[in-house]
């Protein structure tokens, strides 16, 4: 049967074949070469061998303080631990509408697959576990892949993620995202401390940010939050009729106008600030993946400044980091 006769159900595996091929020939294959191998900038394991002792810096989590070693040296210092490389992974992924957002082949839904497909297949080749919750925005609990290895793994989440079809222009959105219920469910998922990956616009009701501070208090959690730069600042382009993709809400606009195009920066301005707060007060690290920047350099940038820094303790205050193309 021709490809193109085939029901849609059929052609998601391959789909999702053609898509892992592409990012191991575009960005893995590169990545390779320039991170020689150390991988583990991307992952911070527990760890429960003891590999040397330092002084206590304020990022430090107090349960590591040697309190003999302190006594003897008049100076606060900590145990630092090897770190396990037998991880789990698991993302936490929002498939709301509002992802689909973006332009052609570069929306925030290719920025999502192309970001799980890379770090689940380089997860993998080194024995690590990955698995995902997908959630679509709406009431009821996110689809679960349980963690596993393997490139069929891989496969089957890039499968999964393309059986979650952008929502037709006529179709009545479910209204506001509700993230609390995904991050609330991880919660209740993983026992095991575990690396996590909550991929989001963070387009949502309020209230996310005290989830994922519990989430943070237990495992490693990376905030990766999509965006497009409309979304920030509106071009003059005359008039537009702009689409609530979360309630459908509709609203004609005249971009002609400066004053609405400031208000409309202002506004945004305001949401940026609000949303950067909530990610410092969960305490987890941030990734800011845009449309307009290329997959390669972003992971390249994020993975060099987790491995300069230390690890964070749980708890503490969030390393924000902004991610736009430089």
């Amino acid at each position: 049967m021709p490809e193109a006769a085939q029901p849609a159900s059929a052609a998601r595996p391959a789909a999702a074949e053609r898509l892992l091929q592409r990012l191991e020939w575009t960005v893995i294959r590169r990545l390779d070469g320039l991170l020689q191998g150390d991988w583990r900038t991307l992952l911070r394991g527990a760890g429960i061998d003891l590999a040397d002792l330092r002084e206590y810096q304020p990022h430090d989590d107090v349960r590591h303080i040697d309190w003999n070693v302190t006594a003897r040296l008049a100076t606060p210092h900590v145990r630092v631990y090897n770190e396990d490389r037998d991880m789990t992974a698991w993302f936490l992924l929002d498939l709301s509408p509002s992802v689909d957002f973006g332009p052609p082949g570069q929306a925030k839904r290719d920025m999502l697959a192309g970001f799980v497909g890379v770090l689940a297949r380089l997860l993998q080749r080194h024995g690590n576990r990955v698995g995902a919750v997908l959630h679509a925005g709406h009431a009821g609990m996110g689809r679960v892949l349980p963690a596993r290895g393997g490139r069929r793994q891989v496969l089957q989440l890039l499968h999964m993620l393309a059986g979650a079809p952008p929502m037709p222009s006529f179709a009545a959105p479910p209204g506001i995202t509700d993230l609390q219920r995904l991050l609330n469910q991880a919660q209740g998922l993983l026992r095991r401390r575990s690396a996590i990956f909550v991929l989001s616009d963070f387009l949502c009701a309020p209230g996310w940010d005290k989830p994922l501070a519990r989430l943070a208090q237990r495992h490693d959690v990376v905030a990766v939050r999509l965006l497009d730069p409309l979304e920030l600042e509106l071009p003059d382009l005359g008039l537009l009729l702009l689409r609530d993709p979360e309630t459908g809400e509709q609203l004609q606009v005249d971009t002609h106008v400066r004053g609405f195009r400031h208000r409309f920066a202002r506004l945004a301005a305001q949401r940026e600030a609000e949303l950067r707060a909530g990610l410092a007060r969960a305490g987890v690290d941030t990734l800011e993946l845009s449309t307009d920047e290329d997959l390669l350099a972003a992971l390249l940038r994020f993975m060099q400044l987790r491995g300069r820094r230390p690890r964070l303790a749980a708890g503490s205050p969030a390393l924000a980091v902004r991610m736009a193309a430089t």
